[in-house]
């Protein structure tokens, strides 16, 4: 019981100070002020965190958490380049909404990357690999999810760092147009037309056929993705 309390209490400490980012921005995420919004004492908030950037650490953690949770149980439709812009439009969304922690959770001096953030990686991961086994991926998964997340972080900071009133309202469209033109190739790929999208398409499907062993698959999978001589 005792336990459960403490949960409590930490959520709830977490909440206000999320709900206190929102509203005035991280400067307002004070001990005391967030100990006045819930309703204690500024030394209980200490035997929680140990300083306001851990208090910080968990808010981002928490916001971001929640938005990465509804992402993963979001359907996938049908078609696997319209469930990339849907993910490309909600992180933007998410960004310009969320200005203070967005900033939070894109600070180098933060160290490593979050849980949440990983998570949220694998997401994009996931619609990446569903689209290169349609075979419209012309470069390797992997460069494609550091394109795309590349970009989305560099359009909201950018937008984020101007005033509301002077944003491009067209900014985030021409950059995800932009990165779509270097990964994507117009059709699925023939081998002879497209031999790196035909490859890319093989490499995400070859997980899933039985007639092969893994030995098999890592060999092929060697063989293409071996440099040109």
């Amino acid at each position: 019981m005792m336990e459960v309390r403490r949960e409590r209490t930490r959520a709830n400490i977490v909440e206000v100070a999320a709900q206190l980012l929102r509203e005035q921005g991280a400067a307002a995420v004070t001990t005391r002020a967030v100990a006045q919004a819930a309703g204690m004492q500024a030394p209980t908030i200490y035997r929680f965190f140990e300083d306001k950037d851990a208090l910080l650490d968990a808010v981002a953690e928490h916001v971001f958490a929640t938005y990465v949770s509804a992402k993963e149980v979001a359907a996938q439709g049908a078609d696997p380049i319209e469930d990339l812009r849907a993910g490309w439009d909600a992180h933007i969304a998410f960004g310009l909404s969320n200005a203070a922690l967005f900033g939070l959770l894109t600070d180098p001096a933060r160290g490593g990357r979050s849980p949440a953030a990983d998570a949220g990686l694998e997401v994009l991961r996931a619609r990446v690999h569903r689209v290169a086994a349609t075979g419209r991926l012309r470069v390797p998964e992997a460069r494609a999810v550091e394109l795309i997340h590349a970009a989305g972080i560099g359009t909201v900071l950018t937008l984020l760092a101007a005033p509301p009133h002077e944003r491009d309202p067209g900014l985030a469209d021409a950059m995800y147009d932009t990165v779509m033109r270097t990964i994507l190739s117009d059709a699925p790929a023939l081998p002879a037309a497209d031999p790196a999208s035909a490859v890319n398409a093989f490499l995400a499907v070859a997980p899933t056929l039985p007639t092969i062993t893994a030995a098999e698959r890592a060999l092929l999978a060697e063989w293409l993705t071996r440099p040109s001589p």
